[in-house]
């Protein structure tokens, strides 16, 4: 009798386990008091919210500022004016842009090795050797053409889009329109619309250059097109029909992506002549002497000579070539300090930022690492 009752008990445990209640060993079920809390369940994440590409109506043919601009750039290149007011009633608000222009919020320390981790990773890298091999010989003909090294030509296009996967889903001519009469409070706002309005124009003269709908263009949520990332501007002055089948094409044309960048490059500062690496790690004194120099602005002002009186500590450059000092901020870490040629600065003009600039630079080197090829812009042993 004992054992069946000490069975029963044990079996009324089981079945009260496995229904979920707390009980004591005899089967009892044990008081609310003494029954473990559970833990809430973690709230679950919320999904950021999905970018709103498409935007709103809001007539910019009302706008007395739109109706003004769209005189002049009729006047000054003869567009139909009445063709213009058609076009410009299909264009769209698109907030998502506004948004995506501001700048960070003031506080957060720059961080140039956290940067540098989203920029020069695997992905990039792998695609990058794929790419300069499906390209070498566009690669080839733009160094020997315009003096820009391979690895650079690679290297911004992975950055910017890695190869074509993230070239952007804005209508051109909604985001610049918008940017260009609603741009978001800042200390350059007038300077940033007239620029954004610039791009507006050149955006119509692309299109009827083209023969495109120039609704048709899609792009980044600044405006910028294709593989390379061009504005519109640049396309008008520096894109070339690098493959030379009649027209340019930076979206599906790699050839005249790669072209486009080099001629962009020579365009803006980049030297062949200029040998050795594009930067040198350098070292500061405390007697902070050097500091004036970091105002030289996005050029090479300095000998190596003025450079090491000022403090600066570095390796052997060449002594005929003129540096800048940059900084690149690691947040709470010590700030990297290094010397830059005219090349270094070339790239800036490209995306006017030291961790721009630089991240091209070290994923060129790791492209050209993992690719296994040789090149004259090697970066100083320890990178």
């Amino acid at each position: 009798m004992k054992t069946l009752i000490t069975a029963l008990l044990l079996s009324a445990a089981t079945l009260s386990s496995s229904a979920g209640a707390q009980v004591d060993r005899y089967g009892y079920k044990l008081p609310p008091s003494m029954q473990k809390k559970k833990k809430p369940a973690a709230p679950k994440k919320k999904a950021a919210p999905a970018v709103d590409y498409t935007g709103e109506y809001v007539n910019f043919g009302d706008w007395k500022e739109v109706r003004a601009f769209l005189d002049e750039v009729a006047a000054r290149n003869g567009f139909d004016r009445a063709e213009l007011g058609a076009l410009i009633n299909q264009v769209r608000y698109v907030d998502a842009a506004v948004q995506l222009v501001k700048p960070a919020p003031p506080g957060k320390p720059k961080n140039w090795q956290a940067y540098s981790k989203l920029m020069i990773d695997p992905v990039r890298t792998d695609a990058g050797v794929k790419f300069w091999n499906e390209n070498a010989e566009a690669l080839r003909r733009a160094e020997s053409l315009y003096g820009v090294p391979a690895e650079i030509l690679v290297a911004i296009i992975g950055v910017e889009t890695v190869y074509g996967r993230n070239t952007g889903r804005f209508r051109v001519l909604d985001a610049l329109t918008t940017l260009a009469f609603s741009y978001p409070e800042a200390p350059q706002r007038r300077e940033r619309m007239a620029f954004f309005r610039g791009e507006v124009e050149a955006t119509l003269l692309f299109a009827r250059q083209t023969g495109i709908d120039p609704l048709s263009l899609k792009g980044s949520f600044a405006g910028a097109i294709g593989m390379p990332q061009f504005m519109p501007s640049s396309v008008m002055k520096y894109a070339v029909d690098f493959d030379g089948n009649g027209q340019i094409d930076l979206l599906n044309s790699s050839t005249d992506a790669i072209g486009s960048v080099a001629a962009f490059l020579t365009s803006h500062g980049w030297q062949r002549e200029q040998i050795g690496p594009v930067v040198y790690p350098a070292t500061v004194s405390p007697n902070r002497a050097w500091e004036e120099m970091l105002k030289q602005g996005l050029k090479a002002s300095y000998r190596p000579a003025e450079l090491n009186a000022a403090g600066v500590g570095t390796a052997t450059p060449p002594p005929e070539q003129l540096y800048g000092l940059i900084d690149l901020q690691n947040g709470a870490e010590p700030t990297e300090y290094w010397l830059a040629n005219n090349n270094f600065f070339a790239i800036t003009q490209y995306n006017r930022s030291y961790f721009y600039a630089m991240s091209v630079v070290e994923l060129g080197h790791a492209i050209r690492l993992a690719r296994g090829a040789s090149s004259t812009s090697d970066l100083p042993s320890g990178m």
